[in-house]
């Protein structure tokens, strides 16, 4: 394995995981009496709050809805299609 196949595999399960867990993310904002703080939410809470903190700096709610999740499932896979798509760099480096 090359380290472009290496890279290309750990990237790939990286935004994977996290298009995932933003994916879970916006289901739990239909559930707001959820405490985010305690198991198993925490998981999901944790790893996705760094990335919706500034987001909703730039992205006010739109009729009380909260977007910012879903404005970043589709940058994690617009991110996962140009690295590692059927022309994705990572997989043109490789061949």
């Amino acid at each position: 394995m090359t380290g472009v196949n290496l890279t290309a595999w750990i990237l790939g399960l990286g935004l994977g995981l996290m298009t995932l867990l933003f994916i879970f993310r916006i289901v739990l904002t239909w559930y707001p009496q959820v405490n985010l703080n305690r198991l198993p939410f925490n998981l999901v809470a944790w790893p996705t709050e760094p990335f919706l903190i500034p987001m909703r700096k730039l992205v006010p709610p739109i009729g009380g809805v909260d977007i910012t999740p879903i404005i970043w499932v589709g940058i994690f896979s617009l991110l996962r299609e140009l690295l590692l798509g059927q022309q994705g760099l990572l997989i043109m480096m490789s061949r």
